[in-house]
């Protein structure tokens, strides 16, 4: 085989895998969106039939053989492609060790999963989620052994996500964060709480559908290239660089959360669009890991919209929407009210403060389960106890507690700390962006395009060019959680004048 043969069959070969994964995005998008309510059955048929195909087009022994050739003439081949054999190589061992049937039964799973899980959340009733789970859960346990055999079951599922992240690793990053975080918390609680009763007024869906395009500007999102959907937890989800989609959920008692759903799925959004050209259609095409993904939607959620500068800049436009509801209301009290410090119920609903907190929750219990020492049956008691211990708040309900997340019910157990280490990222990115350039002035007129050109250069269109560890250490050098921690404590103790 000639090495120019070889790397066309190389290209074919990603594309092909690129339609199979659009073809499954595009039937997900449409079952969590727009598609009738009774309609899973045909969607979980045609998913199983493409997970089969695409388990059956990567495993195939030639694909390994293909693999094993370029490898071994890596040093012929540029930087990208280097990087594309050498993650396809790791993903082709992988899979193969997978039997096809498995594969394509818990594609078949998980898409059932995700309806059953929105009709108990709605039911508020976990046993009815509970049968679903359990088979999750052992699927889960099952395929970290073919992951990777030599570590912990979660230990594998958690280098799915982050890849270098292991349970030891989070153990000491989350005991920093609580070291610091819980007794700021404490001093917080003292003080009186700002007034945000404003914010519980009655939002028109139809107006914050109209802020929803604002903010979409706001953020240099081209709606030629990027969608906003409406559905029951808000996700992204990336067909290329050119083809975006972003979801989000409107209450109409609580304008907030809609207004951060789009600035956090923005972020991804981003994120994906900005992947340099070269990438697409091959396996580097993606954010690198779920992290550093989560790092730039906490970014924009949190370090700038929850901002002040961000905040006075936007006001004036969200009173032309809300006259009624914001009348006599200042840009300083909706700052100070979209920051306010309080244990809570719901983790996307949560402060900078106390959503690690959240987070902490969800990895303990995913620990214990995939380490075979928690049943699902006990889930909603252990969380409900984990909640009171770390946040002092009593659950009334199942969906305001172990089914407020979708995440479970899609596979992705090991996911949730990649949220905690991209807010964690995330201050240490913004620490360095301020040193290269002045942020908060441009961000106080509304324009946020020097604050994407760095994170473009820095972070976004490397892709899956670098590890991890590699692409935060480009941006901001190596990474260190107490500079999420400082500013934890310096906005906090600002905000409430401790």
């Amino acid at each position: 085989m000639e090495l120019k043969q070889a790397l066309d069959r190389l290209a074919e070969l990603q594309r092909k895998m690129y339609a199979y994964q659009a073809a499954s995005s595009s039937l997900y998008l449409d079952g969590t969106t727009v598609a009738p309510k009774d309609t899973a059955e045909g969607r979980g048929v045609a998913l199983g039939v493409l997970a089969g195909e695409q388990h059956k087009l990567f495993s195939d022994p030639q694909v390994g053989e293909l693999l094993d050739f370029l490898w071994a003439h890596k040093d012929g081949l540029d930087r990208p492609v280097r990087r594309q054999v050498e993650e396809l190589r790791r993903s082709y061992d992988q899979l193969r060790r997978i039997p096809a049937d498995e594969y394509m039964e818990y594609a078949v799973l998980t898409n059932q999963a995700g309806d059953v899980w929105r009709r108990a959340k709605e039911a508020s009733d976990f046993q009815l989620f509970r049968p679903v789970l359990e088979k999750l859960v052992a699927f889960n346990i099952k395929f970290a052994g073919y992951y990777d055999s030599a570590k912990a079951p979660y230990d594998a599922l958690l280098n799915e996500y982050e890849r270098g992240v292991d349970m030891a690793y989070l153990d000491k990053f989350f005991a920093t964060l609580r070291e610091r975080i819980v007794p700021l918390l404490h001093a917080v609680m003292e003080k009186e709480p700002p007034d945000d009763s404003f914010l519980r007024r009655r939002y028109p869906v139809d107006a914050q559908r109209k802020f929803s395009d604002y903010l979409m500007q706001v953020l240099g999102l081209d709606r030629a290239h990027c969608t906003i959907g409406e559905t029951e937890h808000p996700y992204t989800l990336e067909f290329n660089n050119k083809d975006v989609r972003i979801t989000t959920h409107y209450h109409e008692d609580n304008m907030d959360f809609s207004m951060y759903s789009v600035i956090h799925e923005g972020g991804h959004a981003k994120y994906e669009l900005g992947i340099a050209d070269e990438l697409q259609y091959t396996c580097l095409a993606g954010g690198v890991s779920m992290g550093v993904h989560e790092s730039q939607s906490r970014f924009y959620e949190n370090l700038i919209g929850r901002s002040l500068p961000f905040i006075q800049a936007v006001f004036p436009k969200m009173k032309e929407f809300f006259p009624e509801q914001l009348a006599g209301v200042t840009a300083e009290q909706f700052y100070r009210a979209v920051n306010k410090a309080q244990p809570s119920l719901i983790r996307t609903e949560a402060d900078e403060l106390t959503y690690c907190l959240h987070v902490m929750v969800r990895y303990e219990i995913e620990k214990q389960l995939i380490g075979g020492t928690l049943a699902v049956k006990d889930v909603p008691e252990t969380w409900n106890r984990l909640y009171k211990e770390y946040l002092g708040v009593d659950v009334p309900d199942d969906s305001q507690g172990c089914l407020q997340d979708s995440h479970w019910s899609g596979g992705s157990f090991g996911y949730f700390p990649s949220y905690a280490l991209g807010s964690a990222y995330g201050a240490q990115m913004l620490r360095n962006m301020e040193q290269d350039m002045d942020v908060w002035g441009p961000v106080s007129k509304g324009d946020l395009s020097g604050v994407s050109a760095w994170l473009g250069e820095k972070v976004h269109r490397h892709g899956g060019l670098m590890e991890p560890a590699d692409v935060v250490k480009n941006a901001c050098g190596p990474f260190d959680p107490t500079v999420f921690a400082d500013y934890l404590e310096k906005k906090y103790s600002q905000l409430y004048a401790l």
